[in-house]
């Protein structure tokens, strides 16, 4: 094999790209049995590839690059020779999720004079491991060891039925030929000096890079100080330093610096004295770069250069010296056996120091910290938060501490040391087998997991209370009764208080709840619970004194949460940026019903107001879910026909949204259907009865009730979006908000052709013209031959006539809301519908100009609203044709 001009190497790429595409077919099998042949191929030339490497770069240590050799075959093949990396890697067949490792392609490694034959090794040998082949750019010094390298693994991967192709390396490098290779290879891997590995990343081809060393090392007081010192002699000495993640500096306090001196000494290291230190100064830095002629030389060679007379043996030389900045030559990396030597006043400034000299040369790379495990764990986590490297090693040697594997079995071994951000680089990590695969992640269609949850228990019928307040007895000692003053001077507690009183239950009641209940009167409330320590709360009332309760109970067995966070809207109330806190630590919450409407016995809902601003919270989460709801039709038979009637329909529009809503399931769907018959069989005569009609309030009372249990576990939609804010703005009941945007929900609802799909549905196609034809079906509206368009039109019209058979208008205007009023707000109810909790779960994903709409037709009615907007065509068209003429 040749490649000495462009044309040769494009040329051997495209023989490459064909035996890459073939080896990517091999099954794994195959693919280890040849990573283990060219592994143990390189194993038999470690100490041939040494002798090469030292003859040709005059670097480095034979014996010591033989170890190099041997780590990088025997101790790579040990660590993934039973990694998957073809095919298949990861299956889940219940969750659909299955992860393929697939080849990058052509690997274009560049590779350093200081490591030349062990970085050619493990760079062939993970790309083998992955199916990719690789191309090497030797350093032009060690040209022929590199070669030799590449020609030993490439033999021994044919032969064990690897494509002919698949290694190849230039064989009279140029820059010219660099930059080509690094152009046409499908990633890089590039480790040598700064300018080859930024050109690198120049290419416009993936590369892995890695950035300089300048390894920092301190020593704290508490270290094992003669273990400290032989392990950086260990590491600094071998292969005459050439390993970039060798020590550079050490840093040791004033209490221990002679004794660390001293070991240095004693173990063979140098201190230079006088003029000695400025000779090696001028040695080390030339011209303001790192004198090549010193790289990989031995202390004795390097003193010579210098003109410094040492014993041959001398393994290292130190300075003593104190600036860390660049106009310090000591302060640079300098592979080779020379180490910068600083005292310090302590660890504060070992700290500081040893910061400041990986800042000017070694970001992200490598620092050492020799300490006491045991007792400096506070040095150790305050060192590994300060020092920006990716290998922050504690108590082990530089060089062979960082390339992995030999003193921290869980650090990955690599001869490609990843420096992130810090230092410029796409990894922070040793590199390894996966940085080489393109991972294919296949997802089959798998919707979330639903849930179902309501109150573990539920009482109902008409004299339930009493019997369910027996629970309390024994179990419970204190308990806060939450309520409205107007429940209160009525006597409503007095069902509550009558039993507590027959079974010993000590009690404090809460009154001060009004309609839309405040912040203020919730902290009240809280406080009181406080104060009291109850081991239960009683909810009395509709929706707002169970939506202050609620609140009050978090803010008892949480003061800590901040609230506005827990009302911060979501879009999946399982993955929540804000964890709601776990409730009933302190105390259970019980929900007694005394209206037909809110279903809020059963929810796990509450809406709060600042009284502040005015703003609205709403807070959602099944924490909020009521341990007992009480269900007793006894409370509910007083209610006024104008509040029964909205409460009534609010009870339809949950049944209705809930059974449409993209979460709607198999568990919800039954209670939403029947909750929809009760209401529209038993509305009227609940309103026309009165507290005579006991039938209809039971039926309306488990109507509203199986309807909460609907929408907790399915959610509401646009039309609860938009009644909220309608709501808000005028002043209009809840319920009666509604259901005068129902008829218009279900029409805009009901299409097989939506402008836009709900995001997160549970359905697999658009299907809500479906449901409501089937909630047709269900109340009996139809005659059996009836389209779908035809049957969602009956039930439109069965709406209609329910609001007008309980006395709701037919308008937003009937309610007094002037036009000049409404149309001032509707841009912003529009916007704030839009962004209502409720919206996410519609069964159409509503455009602004469409909400805007359906406000529109709501308040002018949909004749009238029709009627407009033909005259405005209309209009339109004659402004058109008057200025043609």
């Amino acid at each position: 094999m040749k490649i000495t001009n462009v044309k040769e190497l494009q040329d051997y790429l495209k023989i490459m790209k064909k035996a890459q595409e073939e080896f990517a077919t091999f099954s794994q099998e195959k693919v280890d049995f040849i990573f283990r042949e060219a592994a143990l191929a390189a194993n038999r030339a470690r100490i041939e590839l040494s002798k090469l490497a030292v003859e040709e770069t005059r670097m480095g240590i034979v014996e010591d690059k033989v170890i190099k050799n041997h780590f990088a075959s025997e101790i790579i093949y040990n660590k993934y020779k039973d990694t998957k990396t073809c095919g298949v890697m990861e299956k889940n067949d219940a969750f659909g999720i299955e992860k393929i490792a697939e080849p990058i392609g052509i690997v274009g490694a560049i590779i350093p004079t200081t490591n030349p034959t062990s970085t050619a090794i493990f760079k062939a040998l993970i790309s083998l491991k992955t199916r990719n082949a690789i191309i090497f750019s030797p350093h032009p010094r060690a040209l022929k060891c590199t070669g030799r390298a590449a020609e030993i693994i490439m033999e021994a991967a044919v032969k064990a039925g690897a494509p002919e192709g698949i290694v190849g390396w230039i064989t009279k490098p140029s820059m010219e030929l660099s930059t080509t290779l690094m152009q046409s290879v499908n990633i890089i891997l590039a480790t040598g000096g700064p300018g080859m590995v930024k050109a690198a990343y120049s290419s416009g081809v993936p590369a892995i890079g890695v950035g300089a060393g300048n390894t920092p090392v301190v020593i704290d007081e508490s270290a094992h100080i003669k273990m400290a010192v032989n392990s950086i002699l260990m590491s600094k000495t071998f292969d005459n330093g050439v390993i970039c993640a060798s020590e550079q500096a050490v840093l040791a306090p004033a209490s221990i610096y002679e004794t660390v001196k001293k070991e240095f000494a004693d173990r063979g290291a140098y201190f230079l004295k006088g003029d000695e230190l400025d000779k090696v100064r001028k040695t080390i830095v030339i011209d303001g770069h790192l004198n090549a002629d010193i790289v990989g030389q031995s202390a004795y060679t390097i003193a010579k250069l210098a003109g410094v007379d040492v014993d041959p043996k001398t393994k290292v030389i130190i300075g003593e010296v104190e600036s860390t900045e660049l106009s310090e030559p000591f302060s640079h990396e300098k592979l080779s056996p020379v180490l910068a030597f600083y005292k310090t006043t302590g660890f504060e400034e070992s700290l500081e120091k040893a910061d400041r000299l990986i800042q000017l040369g070694g970001m992200g790379h490598t620092s050492i910290l020799y300490a006491n495990e045991l007792e400096s764990v506070d040095k150790i986590n305050k060192f590994s938060k300060t020092m920006k490297t990716g290998r922050t090693l504690i108590n082990m040697p530089a060089a062979q501490g960082a390339v992995g594997d030999l003193f921290n079995f869980k650090l990955a071994p690599s001869l490609t040391l990843g420096c992130g951000s810090w230092g410029g680089n796409a990894v922070s990590e040793n590199v390894g087998v996966k940085h080489l695969l393109n991972i294919k992640t296949v997802a089959k269609r798998r919707e979330n997991m639903l849930w179902f949850r309501i109150p573990e228990k539920v009482y109902f019928k008409f004299g339930s209370l009493p019997v369910a307040l027996e629970e309390l007895k024994g179990t419970k000692k204190k308990v806060v009764i939450v309520t409205d003053s107007v429940l209160a001077s009525l006597g409503y507690t007095n069902h509550i208080t009558d039993v507590l009183d027959e079974i010993g239950v000590d009690y404090r009641i809460f009154s001060d709840v009004q309609a839309d209940p405040t912040l203020a009167t919730v902290r009240k409330g809280a406080e009181m619970m406080k104060s009291y320590q109850p081991d239960a709360i009683l909810a009395l009332g509709g929706g707002s004194p169970m939506d202050a309760a609620k609140i009050m109970w978090v803010m008892y067995e949480h003061p800590e949460v901040v609230f506005e966070d827990l009302a911060m809207t979501f879009m999946d109330i399982r993955k929540r940026i804000v964890k709601f806190p776990k409730m009933g630590k302190k105390a259970d919450f019980w929900a007694i019903a005394t209206s037909a409407g809110t279903g809020s016995e059963v929810t796990p809902f509450a809406v709060i107001t600042d009284e502040k601003t005015g703003t609205k919270y709403p807070l959602a989460d099944y924490e909020l879910t009521p341990n007992v709801a009480v269900v007793d039709p006894q409370l509910m038979l007083t209610m006024p026909a104008s509040l029964t009637a909205a409460s009534g329909y609010d009870v339809l529009t949950h049944a209705l949204e809930a059974y449409a809503s993209v979460l709607a399931s198999d568990y919800t769907n039954p209670l939403a259907l029947e909750a929809t018959r009760l209401v529209f069989k038993y509305l009227p005569q609940s309103v026309d009865g009165g507290a005579t009609a006991l039938k209809a309030k039971e039926k309306m009372a488990n109507a509203s009730c199986m309807a909460g249990m609907a929408f907790s576990n399915a959610f509401l939609g646009v039309c609860h979006s938009m009644a909220h804010k309608l709501g808000a703005a005028f002043h209009i009941p809840h319920g009666t908000a509604n259901a005068l945007l129902m008829e218009e929900v279900i029409r805009f609802n009901a299409t097989d052709r939506p402008l836009k799909m709900a995001g997160f549905a549970q359905y697999k196609y658009p299907n809500a013209k479906e449901r409501y034809a089937k909630v047709a079906d269900f109340l009996g509206l139809c005659k059996g031959n009836e389209t779908p368009e035809e049957k969602v039109k009956l039930l439109r019209k069965h709406c209609v006539e329910l609001r007008e058979k309980v006395g709701l208008k037919h308008t937003i205007a009937d309610y007094g809301v002037t036009e000049t009023e409404f149309l001032g707000k509707l841009d912003q109810m529009v916007e704030e519908a839009f962004d209502d909790q409720c919206t996410g779960a519609n069964p159409r994903y509503p455009l602004m100009k469409e909400l805007k709409e359906m406000y529109l037709r709501a308040y002018y009615g949909a004749e009238k609203y029709i009627s407009m907007q033909k005259a405005e065509t209309t209009k339109k068209t004659k402004e058109v044709k008057e200025k043609k003429n």
